[in-house]
């Protein structure tokens, strides 16, 4: 049965007024599930118009910081008691597996927890001016509205690294979610209602970039862009944006160094290398796809690592067994195998994988072999950029120094690896790595208390951590004198 949802304006779901809804897609059968309303530019402009209103008339403007923090915890212990039931709306959305899933919305209400406890929290400064007879202080008020812009591949998780923060420093927003993956977004609106934000606090536009994202970048009213995707489109948005001078953070793509020394615990680097790159079917801005191994281990953690490659086994993302389920779009599926092929032609050697996989368990999905590359060096394609899906790159090297010469020798910088016992080098590697993130003897971690964004065109600004608030802030300095006399001179400075 086809599901048919609506956009969420003003407090309210409504349909689009162009009057139209497009189809998506379970990458696991193929097949429609659900209706997504076209959104257009005149949905945009209501819903900017409800979130501006929302921030300057509405309760919202005028509620104390405590009591948002109070309504963004409640959201909070909604998400909790509908964790199972969003997670599974989220699998047949965009094919990951239910087992990462589902631990993504568990882990998800830490966000409103996080920033719900820390919106009171939020506090200006008495500054002891250098001048006579003045009383100065500063305050942080929110930037205004903010247009978040979510990836297809972690949905609601975005949402929660951006308009927690947001909401938090008293922002209203407008979500333009992936068009392949919209569902979810919507149906989350429920709990935003339920949790009591006044209307108009959240909105969510539904369609395509040209229709709605750019509209949302380029609206006068939209003072703040959050983005996830592409690199490309990351471009376009901060170009857009400048011309309205508006506040960007932008999380972009990544080519992660995952760095093995002969030195580390190899069955351990083994399975943080599968999690880095075979993990959420390598759809993920921070996948370790260039495996760097010493050059005196390499063929036997080669060896490790095939053998675990062998016994992955691809099929249906809501079952517990499954390790790898399908690529979430139809263009990214061709890319995928497009890159592959590129690999193969570059000289690149093909040792696990690199076709379109099929069986039983996938007709109707778009799977590809996890694929391994050996023979690999830095300057080829296949080094150099995004995939974005389950294809690792092996490339060796002697020493340290390579060893980061290599890591940064690519126009990214969201994350790295470093598996090695010494904690001196570990502490080298983590200073000389350009990077936003470096995690040591593990990998893709994340929490809602640490800072997430990268370096180089992997992006600008952070998400989570305590200051991921101050990216929706604005400090406002205030001046009052407390003396009686007029300036002795008001045609100069004081």
């Amino acid at each position: 049965m086809t599901e048919t949802f609506q956009l969420f304006i003003d407090g309210e779901y409504c349909d689009p007024a162009t009057g139209e809804w497009f189809d998506t897609i379970n990458p696991y059968t193929g097949k429609v599930w659900a209706r997504i309303p076209h959104g257009g530019q005149d949905d945009v402009n209501r819903a900017v118009d409800a979130a501006r209103t929302a921030m300057t008339d509405g309760p919202w403007a005028t509620m104390t910081a405590s009591n948002r923090g109070k309504i963004m915890r409640k959201l909070g212990d909604l998400v909790a008691q509908n964790a199972d039931r969003l997670a599974a709306l989220e699998v047949r959305d965009n094919g990951k597996l239910l087992a990462e899933m589902a631990g993504q919305l568990n882990y998800h209400p830490e966000w409103w927890y996080y920033y719900g406890g820390l919106a009171d929290k939020i506090e200006g400064t008495v500054v002891p001016i250098d001048k006579p007879d003045l009383f100065t202080f500063t305050t942080h008020e929110p930037v205004g509205v903010v247009a978040a812009l979510t990836a297809w591949n972690s949905p609601l998780l975005f949402i929660a690294w951006k308009c927690a923060p947001a909401l938090a420093a008293g922002c209203s927003v407008v979500i333009k979610p992936s068009e392949f993956t919209s569902a979810s977004t919507l149906a989350f609106m429920e709990l935003t209602k339920q949790a009591g934000f006044p209307d108009g606090v959240w909105n969510v536009v539904t369609g395509f970039g040209p229709e709605v994202g750019a509209q949302l970048v380029e609206h006068p009213d939209v003072a703040k862009i959050t983005f996830t995707g592409s690199d490309t489109t990351g471009r376009k948005i901060y170009e857009s944006a400048a011309r309205g001078l508006k506040k960007v953070s932008l999380e972009l793509g990544g080519k992660s160094p995952n760095i093995v020394f002969a030195d580390a615990d190899l069955d351990a680097a083994v399975a943080g290398a599968v999690s880095g790159i075979f993990a959420a079917t390598g759809q993920t801005c921070i996948a370790g796809s260039r495996l760097l191994v010493q050059n005196s281990v390499k063929e036997a953690f080669t060896e490790k690592l095939l053998a675990i490659a062998r016994d992955a086994k691809l099929g249906d993302p809501m079952l517990p067994d499954t390790h790898i389920g399908p690529v979430t779009t139809q263009p990214q599926f061709e890319k995928i195998l497009s890159y592959i092929d590129i690999a193969k032609a570059e000289g690149a050697r093909c040792v696990f994988g690199g076709n379109r996989a099929q069986g039983t368990d996938m007709e109707g999905g778009m799977f590809v072999e996890p694929t391994i590359f050996t023979d690999v060096t830095n300057d080829m394609r296949i080094a150099q950029e995004e995939v974005f899906g389950p294809v690792l790159s092996i490339i060796g090297f002697e020493d340290e120094a390579e060893a980061v010469s290599l890591g940064n020798d690519v126009i990214y910088g969201l994350a790295a690896g470093v598996w090695t016992k010494d904690i001196a080098r570990a502490m080298r590697m983590s200073k000389a790595l350009k990077a936003g993130i470096v995690w040591v003897n593990t990998y893709r971690v994340i929490s809602y208390m640490m800072p997430f964004g990268g370096v180089k065109q992997s992006g600008i600004g952070r998400e989570s951590g305590i200051r991921a608030i101050e990216e929706f802030l604005e400090t406002k300095a205030v001046w009052i004198s407390t003396s009686d006399a007029p300036p002795s001179n008001p045609f100069i400075q004081r």
